[in-house]
């Protein structure tokens, strides 16, 4: 009689638990859908329309000198992001201001193709690159809120979406844009965002009296009081994650034309461009479990480094002896840009912290990697050679190591912003 009677008291004991524990997994499975959906639009708007800037300029009617301002706007846009997000993430949480992100994004890319002029398209597609780069901030502090526990596998997964997001629009763009126009072939894009909405309304109406379950689902943490500009750590990162930009889109512009000189074809260069985009695709799986292992992965990015002189050499001395080689070589260099991201986290105590490190992080960075196209360029038109050209890429490894010094010593960013 007594062993029934505590029977029936642990029942519905039981059953809290397992109802929480439910309410946990679903709660995060539709966070992990919110992220996913998202990290796959942050690079659409810019390699979207790359391949057809010419032939909107054509439609348009802009010249190449409103191409280079286009080329300009997604490093401008991501690092003005990076200062006023946490501005936003204060006032309306993490996952609002994910919310308004992708709206942004979708607009922005929907809009822009039913207009008509330059400044149109210019104004809309800074819209959509702002809700691009707030995602590109608000990420890491949401895996760092849902997913402490897992920090290296989602990482992985949500950077992987990044780069499929870089790497599919490149090769869909044309053949799209041929059978159907430019216009569908770019608007086409803001599905995703739309899309990446409806995870986040389901998460935001999911909070709503689920919280006592979904421990997951609180509001932003608050970081301890510090300033992040002051932390030798933010500025590590900072200078890790511009480089890694500024190398990154230098080369995304350039590869084609320092390939062209040497007698390739049109065709072998945007191949090669796509080449050096499916290499970053293969770091994003692993970089991030890697970093994850190691209290200081340094050694990691002086390897990259390595790759990166030896790409920068052989593209320089003999960049047709063997092109496929050297492009691959330049492609494993970037796996800088997946560790920085999980450093963000990595480096952090709580969601707030990751959030103010994110921030400033691609703030600044991405605010220095504007510069690298452009001035790869200026160097090139007054040497007349690639060798100043990449001079200044060496200049920009040495400044990446001298910040992954900083970046990858095992210690936090709370214990160093004060």
């Amino acid at each position: 009689m007594t062993a029934t009677l505590q029977e029936t008291q642990q029942r519905p004991e039981s059953a809290l638990v397992e109802q929480r524990r439910r309410a946990l997994i679903e709660g995060r499975l539709l966070v992990l859908a919110a992220i996913l959906m998202s990290a796959l639009t942050l690079r659409v708007a810019v390699t979207a329309f790359s391949p057809l800037a010419e032939r909107i300029g054509a439609d348009v009617g802009y010249g190449t000198a409103v191409v280079g301002v286009f080329g300009m706007i997604p490093t401008a846009m991501f690092a003005l992001s990076g200062v006023l997000t946490p501005l936003f993430v204060g006032r309306l949480g993490l996952e609002r201001t994910a919310l308004a992100a992708m709206l942004m994004a979708g607009t922005g890319m929907l809009v822009r193709v039913l207009l008509n002029g330059t400044a149109e398209l210019l104004v809309f597609s800074a819209l959509a690159l702002a809700g691009m780069g707030i995602g590109n901030v608000v990420i890491p502090p949401l895996v760092k809120r849902y997913f402490a526990d897992r920090l290296a596998v989602v990482s992985s997964l949500y950077i992987v979406m990044v780069q499929l997001g870089t790497v599919v629009p490149a090769f869909v763009a044309v053949p799209v844009a041929d059978a159907h126009g430019w216009r569908i072939s770019l608007g086409l894009w803001s599905i995703l965002s739309f899309a990446a909405v409806l995870p986040w309304l389901g998460v935001l109406r999911d909070r709503r009296g689920r919280d006592r379950e979904d421990t997951t689902a609180l509001p932003a943490d608050k970081p301890r009081d510090g300033q992040v500009w002051r932390s030798p750590l933010a500025w590590g990162m900072a200078g890790m994650f511009g480089m890694t930009s500024l190398i990154t889109y230098a080369m995304f512009t350039w590869l084609p034309k320092i390939l062209s000189d040497a007698g390739a074809s049109a065709s072998f260069g945007g191949s090669m461009t796509g080449l050096f985009a499916v290499v970053g695709l293969a770091a994003a799986f692993i970089a991030p479990t890697v970093v994850a292992r190691f209290r200081n992965p340094f050694f990691i990015v002086v390897g990259c480094a390595a790759f990166f002189v030896a790409a920068f050499v052989g593209l320089l001395v003999a960049p047709m002896s063997a092109p496929i080689l050297w492009v691959v070589l330049l492609g494993i260099g970037p796996s800088t840009f997946p560790m920085g991201l999980t450093l963000i986290n990595l480096r952090t105590n709580t969601s707030g912290g990751s959030a103010a490190l994110s921030g400033f992080t691609q703030g600044v960075g991405y605010a220095v990697a504007c510069v690298g196209p452009l001035l790869f360029g200026v160097l090139h038109s007054l040497t007349d050679g690639w060798l100043a050209p990449f001079a200044l890429l060496g200049v920009a490894v040495l400044v990446l190591l001298a910040g992954a010094w900083q970046a990858c010593k095992p210690r936090m960013l709370e214990d160093t912003w004060g």
